[in-house]
């Protein structure tokens, strides 16, 4: 049997915009890193850095931050973390010189492109997953999100339900894969609503926020006269930020995640539930077995089917 392979990044590429809640510029360069590194950030600007992992979040409310004890923070990390994950990218060595991540056109379509551009390269490392053993359910006021056992990767469920005509109810379920990831969430766009804008800056948040990185709904629908990138963008960016937040746990996730309502704060409580259970999760190896015939309605198709094999 093969193991599967960490990867990283073939090469540097970097981007730069502005930050949707700080209003502020930021260069972000991201550089290939060796096997169990992980995802992490160095603020050039004081030459500090932080791991992407459950016990740096400072924050999750309009977006997630990290910062470990004595650092600077750095914020709004979900969609690069979206990418990375849903493309199946373990280790990056992030480098920004400002404190919150450029939002660029709302989605994470511009981060698929540049770590496209760089390529994928596998490491020397053996790619190890958080495996989940029983359901872990966390409950708001007005939804919930839950993970439950699923060996055949990240399966989404995710629901949404607005009273806004533009919105409504939307329901977007997939199993995560870099392809669906690419066609299927990448560029989804995050929103916002016109009647929040003014509470939003009295908080420090939204001073970046433009037509040309959210969509804005107004009383009478979507404000962008671009229009929408799909139907039901909202629950595909929804969906596309449970990714991103999921990614905190530190290993891709094999589990289902069902959410109503969610958002970041819900997403990361679930993952920090499920962390502080050891009973909850496992931690384990995939490999790769000779592959065989599945016999289907299409004809016969040939499978990879991957075993899983607790780490020592």
């Amino acid at each position: 049997m093969n193991a599967v392979r960490q990867t990283t990044l073939g090469d540097c590429v970097t981007l730069s915009g502005v930050g949707v809640h700080s209003g502020k510029l930021a260069r972000l360069s991201i550089a290939p890193a060796e096997a169990d590194t992980g995802i992490v950030f160095y603020r050039s600007d004081s030459s500090q850095s932080v791991r992407a992992c459950r016990s740096a979040v400072r924050g999750s409310d309009l977006a997630t931050v990290l910062r470990d004890s004595s650092g600077p923070a750095v914020s709004t990390v979900e969609h690069l973390m979206a990418c990375f994950a849903g493309l199946g990218v373990d280790n990056a060595r992030v480098e920004i010189d400002g404190p919150e991540v450029p939002i660029l056109d709302g989605s994470a379509g511009d981060f698929v492109a540049a770590v496209d551009a760089a390529g994928i390269v596998e490491t020397a490392g053996p790619r190890r997953y958080l495996r989940v053993l029983k359901p872990v359910r966390i409950e708001s006021e007005t939804g919930f999100g839950e993970l439950t056992p699923y060996d055949f990767g990240l399966r989404l469920e995710v629901e949404i339900d607005f009273d806004h005509a533009a919105i409504g109810h939307q329901r977007f379920a997939a199993t995560l894969s870099p392809d669906v990831f690419r066609k299927e969430l990448a560029a989804a766009r995050t929103f916002g609503f016109v009647c929040d804008v003014e509470r939003l800056w009295q908080a420090g948040y939204a001073l970046g926020a433009s037509l040309d990185n959210t969509i804005c709904l107004g009383d009478e629908g979507v404000m962008n006269t671009t229009g929408l990138r799909f139907a039901d963008e909202f629950v595909r960016h929804k969906a596309l930020d449970a990714v991103g937040d999921l990614a905190i746990g530190g290993l891709p996730l094999l589990g289902r995640y069902r959410s109503y309502r969610g958002g970041h704060k819900l997403n990361f409580a679930v993952v920090d539930a499920l962390l502080s259970d050891r009973s909850a999760y496992e931690i384990v190896e995939a490999s790769i077995p000779a592959r065989r015939s599945v016999s289907s309605n299409a004809g016969m198709v040939t499978v990879a089917v991957p075993a899983y094999a607790p780490e020592l």
